[in-house]
């Protein structure tokens, strides 16, 4: 649904992946579809979804305003609760291009493709004096106490 509705970051994806939003899409659906492909996709899904509901309220706000509206049908009420509506669309749209925005700046070129990274696993080896080795425990022999 929010997939093929424009977003407020649309222009910043398309700098970053070379490629318009809805081309991002189908190569995230692909085989090779990196994981940062598809987190950056479903930010801008929910961003998206989010700045439709601020300006369906928006909207709906000015029309309740609109100039030619009989001031008797204006409610505090209602506009009251618009407003919370708003403001919390508001702050869900702007975390949502928070998180989409820090994505894009820390993630690898979309160039770079993740390779395997191989690690070698060192191992130290030391050997102790023989006075400064802990002599072995037998099971079941009892330490003889010294005086």
């Amino acid at each position: 649904m929010s997939r093929f509705k424009s977003s407020t970051m649309d222009g910043d994806l398309q700098e970053v992946f070379g490629t318009p939003v809805p081309e991002l899409y189908e190569a995230a659906a692909g085989p090779d579809a990196s994981p940062a492909l598809a987190r950056a996709l479903e930010l801008r899904s929910f961003l998206a979804l989010t700045e439709e509901q601020v300006a369906r309220v928006r909207d709906r706000v000015h029309a309740d305003m609109d100039p030619d509206r009989d001031m008797g049908e204006l409610s505090a009420d209602k506009l009251r609760f618009d407003a919370e509506w708003l403001e919390a669309a508001l702050d869900a749209r702007d975390a949502y291009r928070a998180a989409l925005g820090e994505l894009l700046r820390t993630m690898p070129p979309p160039d770079q493709r993740a390779r395997p990274v191989r690690t070698t696993q060192l191992r130290a080896t030391a050997t102790l004096p023989p006075s400064a080795a802990p002599a072995p425990q037998r099971a079941g022999a009892a330490r003889a106490r010294q005086p």
